[in-house]
C-alpha cells in the first residue's frame, strides 16, 4: 500500500486523513524533518509516497491527481506532494532538514527532477493559514460539484463530432459505472475487442441477419472503445499494458472487421478481398502520414507553433466554429469511420462498405497530406537530430538498404523515394504477370530506398519518406496478390500485410513513448521493407498461377506475425515501457 506522510500543524474536523485512505494510502504522521525521513525510508518498497501539510484544504480529486497518477515520477499541488518509488531516493535527500511539501517539490525542481503540476482549473488546492482563509477556501470546495469535474474531465478535450456528441455524453457515465465496480481500462478495451470480433463473426455469416447484427455489435464496440479511456482518466488508472492494448486493440478490431466482410461476401459469391486489402493499405498508410508528419514537428528554433501561411488560415479557420467540426468530419476519423462502416454493413453489402470507406478515407488522405505538404514547404526552419532520427527509425530499413547505404551517395530523400516506389509498383502492376520484371523494380527500389536514406532527413519533405515505402510495400503486395488468381493469395496477402503493419504500428508507439524504436535485431529478423518486398516479388515470380504463392504468403505472414508479436509482447508487459495513451485526440 503507498504511504501518506502528514506534516505541519493539525487541523480542527479536517477530513484530509479520510481523503487519503479512500485513495488508497496508509497515514502516518511526521512532526519533524527527521521523523520525515524515517517515514520515507520505512515506506515499502516499490510503492509510492505522498507528503501532505495538515492544513490541506480542497478537493479530493486534485489530491488524486497529483498523488496518484502513474504517468508521472512526481506530482505537485500547494499542499500536496507525490512521488514515485523511482524517485524516492531523491525526495529523501531532498528532505533534509524540509518539511512542507511546497519546499519538497522545489529541492526536486532544483534536483532535476520533473515535478508534473496538473491543472486543477475549477478545483480548489490550498493551505490555509488561519480560521477565515481555511473557511473561506471551504466555501470554494463546496461550490464545486466534483463529480461532475471529474465526470467532464474523463473526456478528452478534442475528439471527433459522432464521438463528442453521439457517444462521450453516455459513455462516461459507463466508465463511471465501472470504476465503482472496480473494473479496469485493460478489462473494458479486452471486452472491446471480444465484441468487435463478434462483430466480425456476425459478418462473416453473408446473411442480412448476420449483418444487422454486426453493424450494432461495431458501434457497440466503439461504445466501449470511448470508455476505457475515459475509465483510465476517471480513475487515473494508466498501465503500460493498458498502453499496448490500446496502442494495438483498434487496429486489431477494424482489421478484423474487414476480414468478416470479406468472408461474409465470399459466401454470398462476392469475391471482395481485394478491396478489403485495399481499405487495410490506405487506413495503414494514411495513419503513417499522421505519425510521421507529428514525429518529423521538431525543429531547431525550438518553437513548436507552425508560423507558416497554411498554418495561419487553419488558426483562422478554427475561430469559425462550425468548420471546425467539418474539417475533422472531413478526415473521417475512427468514430465516424466506424459510424459509417456500421450503417452501411446493416443496410447495404460489403462491397458497397468497401467502395465507401476506399472513397472517404481517399479524400480525407488528400485533404490532410496536401494540407501537411503546404505546410512544410512554407516553414523555414530545420529538424532536429531527434526529429531526422525519429524518421529513420519509421522507415523500417531493412540489412539490404543498410548494405547499398554504405556505398551510395545522398540524394533529395523524397523523390528518389517516390521514384524507387513508382518503379516497384508500376512493375508489379503492368508488366506481364508471372515475368521477373517485378524482381527487378524491386531491385531498383532496394537501392533507391537505400539512397533516401543515406543522408539525414531534415529536409521539409522528407516526413514523406516513410509513408512511401509503406505505400510501396503494401500495394506491391496487394498486386502480386490480386493478379495472381490463385484462390487464396488474396487473405494470404491480407494477414502478411496486418502482420507488417503491426510492426510499423507498434515502431510508432514505441518512439511516441520514447523508448526508441525496435531493435535492429528486430528489423533484421523482418527483413525491412525492401527485404520483404524482394521477398514477395521473388515468390510471385517463382510461384506464378500456383497455389504454393499462397502457402508462401501466408507462411512469410505467420513468420513475421510469430517474431514481432512475441518481441512486442514481452518488450511491452516486462520491458518497464511507459504508459503512452492518447490525450490530444484520435487517431484518422
Amino acid at each position: 500500500m503507498s504511504t501518506a506522510i502528514l506534516t505541519g500543524p493539525p487541523v480542527a474536523d479536517s477530513t484530509l486523513e479520510d481523503d487519503l485512505r479512500l485513495l488508497g494510502f496508509d497515514v502516518v504522521a511526521a512532526d519533524s524533518p527527521a521523523e520525515l525521513a524515517g517515514h520515507l525510508k520505512a515506506a515499502p518498497a516499490g510503492t509510492r509516497v505522498a507528503v501532505v501539510d495538515r492544513r490541506f484544504t480542497g478537493h479530493r480529486h486534485a489530491l488524486r491527481l497529483a498523488l496518484i497518477d502513474p504517468r508521472f515520477a512526481a506530482g505537485a499541488i500547494p499542499g500536496a506532494l507525490g512521488v514515485s518509488a523511482a524517485v524516492r531516493g531523491q525526495l529523501c535527500l531532498a528532505a533534509d532538514g524540509l518539511a512542507a511539501p511546497d519546499e519538497l517539490a522545489a529541492a526536486l525542481d532544483t534536483a532535476g527532477v520533473p515535478v508534473h503540476r496538473p491543472e486543477l482549473g475549477v478545483l480548489t488546492a490550498a493551505v490555509p493559514t488561519d480560521d477565515a482563509e481555511r473557511a473561506r477556501v471551504r466555501g470554494a470546495v463546496a461550490a464545486v460539484d466534483e463529480e461532475q469535474v471529474r465526470l467532464r474531465t474523463a473526456v478528452k478535450a478534442r475528439d471527433g463530432f459522432f464521438t463528442t456528441f453521439c457517444v462521450s455524453p453516455y459513455s462516461r457515465y459507463l466508465a463511471r459505472w465501472c470504476a465503482r465496480r472496480g473494473l479496469t481500462p485493460n478489462q473494458v478495451t479486452t471486452a472491446s475487442l471480444l465484441v468487435a470480433l463478434i462483430a466480425a463473426g456476425c459478418a462473416a455469416t453473408g446473411t442480412r441477419i448476420g449483418f444487422i447484427a454486426a453493424g450494432v455489435l461495431l458501434l457497440a464496440s466503439f461504445f466501449l472503445d470511448c470508455t476505457d479511456g475515459q475509465l483510465a482518466r476517471y480513475s487515473l488508472q494508466y498501465s503500460t499494458l493498458g498502453a499496448w492494448l490500446d496502442a494495438t486493440f483498434d487496429r486489431a478490431k477494424e482489421y478484423a472487421y474487414y476480414a468478416g466482410l470479406a468472408l461474409g461476401a465470399a459466401r454470398a459469391g462476392d469475391d471482395v478481398w481485394a478491396l478489403a486489402l485495399g481499405a487495410m493499405v490506405l487506413q495503414t498508410c494514411r495513419h503513417v502520414v499522421d505519425f510521421s508528419f507529428n514525429e518529423a514537428a521538431h525543429f531547431e528554433d525550438g518553437a513548436t507553433a507552425n508560423t507558416s501561411p497554411t498554418a495561419a488560415l487553419s488558426d483562422r479557420l478554427d475561430s469559425v466554429g462550425w468548420t471546425v467540426w467539418v474539417r475533422r468530419m472531413i478526415v473521417l476519423p475512427i468514430g465516424e469511420r466506424w459510424a459509417l462502416i456500421a450503417v452501411l454493413t446493416a443496410a447495404t453489402t460489403p462491397r458497397v462498405v468497401f467502395y465507401a470507406l476506399l472513397v472517404g478515407c481517399s479524400l480525407a488522405a488528400c485533404y490532410t497530406t496536401a494540407g501537411r505538404v503546404l505546410r512544410s514547404i512554407t516553414r523555414k526552419a530545420r529538424r532536429t537530430d531527434r526529429a531526422a532520427h525519429a524518421l529513420a527509425d519509421l522507415a523500417d530499413s531493412g540489412p539490404l538498404a543498410e548494405l547499398a547505404a554504405r556505398v551510395l551517395p545522398s540524394f533529395a530523400a523524397p523523390a528518389v523515394a517516390v521514384a524507387g516506389g513508382a518503379a516497384a509498383i508500376g512493375t508489379a502492376l503492368f508488366t506481364p504477370y508471372g515475368t521477373w520484371w517485378p524482381v527487378l523494380g524491386a531491385g531498383v527500389y532496394c537501392l533507391t530506398s537505400a539512397a533516401a536514406v543515406t543522408g539525414r532527413l531534415k529536409g521539409a519533405l522528407d516526413w514523406l519518406v516513410p509513408p512511401v515505402f509503406r505505400a510501396t510495400e503494401y500495394v506491391v503486395v496487394l498486386a502480386l496478390a490480386a493478379r495472381s488468381g490463385v484462390s487464396g493469395a488474396l487473405p494470404a496477402a491480407f494477414g502478411l500485410i496486418a502482420a507488417v503493419a503491426y510492426h510499423h504500428y507498434d515502431t510508432v508507439y514505441r518512439i511516441r513513448g520514447g523508448t526508441g524504436a525496435p531493435p535492429r535485431a528486430l528489423v533484421h529478423a523482418t527483413g525491412g521493407h525492401e527485404g520483404r518486398l524482394l521477398v514477395a516479388t521473388v515468390a510471385a515470380a517463382l510461384l506464378a498461377h500456383s497455389t504454393a504463392l499462397t502457402t508462401a504468403l501466408a507462411a512469410l505472414a505467420g513468420y513475421l506475425a510469430l517474431v514481432v508479436l512475441t518481441e512486442s509482447i514481452h518488450f511491452w508487459v516486462s520491458a518497464g515501457a511507459p504508459a503512452v495513451h492518447d490525450e490530444t485526440g484520435e487517431p484518422t
